[in-house]
């Protein structure tokens, strides 16, 4: 059997060449891609710049492995979100995080929540006094040092104390309700977060790694850097971030990866 070389007209099965609007031969229409010869994807997932989020941790209302398709414009997500919903989390604000494009670039940007939005690091990254991140299930702030503001009374008696060190920052523990827990100070230009033999160590934390994380001074910069631990480390970022292909992010106590087509 001779195979067809052009479209075939559904109308009188006779041939009509690419780009011809009409068959020559009974006047039918031309669909559009047979016109342009167009190739189609054979899902949404196919096409360049469409991404989709993936629940990797939730709670038992969401499940994991749930996954959202972000084709439109914008996506927000959150408690009492639309397009985006997690109920269930009281962690997370009525709308919390906004998942747009801006060109072909996916970004995610802070709808000014409370509880914020964390991304997993890659290896290490740039912090400043006041930022939030997260390893295992421990929350931490990076703090100034407070000025010394040590000195004798107006009789020149001196304050009884144990011996104050020199530290260009600190490190503080983030407890549930926004109390502070335990507090370190850098000593040598950084400091140390684990389970065992660090600066800060959590040994009942089976999320944390070893030796997981540290926060360190490199000349006039702080830097947060990943030990490459198991279940990576987490910061929160300020205003909006570009999201690519692999990225985690945690909304609440939801963990989510994102899945951006090449």
């Amino acid at each position: 059997m001779e195979q067809a070389r052009n479209y075939v007209c559904t109308e009188c099965a006779s041939a009509v060449p690419s780009g011809h609007k009409f068959c020559g031969a009974c006047g039918a229409g031309v669909p559009n891609e047979a016109q342009t010869l167009e190739t189609l994807f054979f899902g949404a997932l196919q096409m360049p710049g469409k991404a989709r989020l993936i629940v990797v941790r939730g709670d038992e209302a969401m499940g994991e492995g749930l996954s959202y398709l972000l084709q439109a414009t914008e996506h927000v997500a959150g408690r009492e979100a639309d397009q985006i919903p997690f109920p269930s989390d009281n962690w997370l604000s009525p709308a919390h995080a906004n998942f747009l494009y801006r060109g072909e670039k996916l970004v995610v940007r802070d709808e000014g929540s409370l509880n914020g939005v964390y991304i997993r690091i890659r290896g290490a990254s740039p912090v400043q006094i006041g930022d939030h991140f997260m390893c295992g299930q421990q929350l931490f702030r990076i703090d100034a040092t407070p000025k010394d503001t040590s000195g004798p009374e107006a009789d020149q008696t001196h304050f009884y104390s144990s011996p104050r060190r020199p530290s260009a920052f600190r490190v503080t523990q983030v407890l549930e309700g926004g109390m502070d827990g335990i507090v370190c100070c850098a000593h040598e230009q950084s400091v140390q977060i684990g389970r065992e033999d660090c600066d800060i160590n959590f040994p009942d934390d089976v999320h944390m790694s070893p030796r997981h994380a540290r926060v360190e001074m490199s000349g006039e910069s702080l830097e947060l850097v990943d030990e490459n631990s198991q279940n990576g480390t987490y910061v929160r970022i300020r205003g909006e971030r570009e999201l690519s292909h692999g990225d985690y992010l945690f909304l609440g106590r939801n963990l989510l990866r994102v899945e951006v087509t090449a």
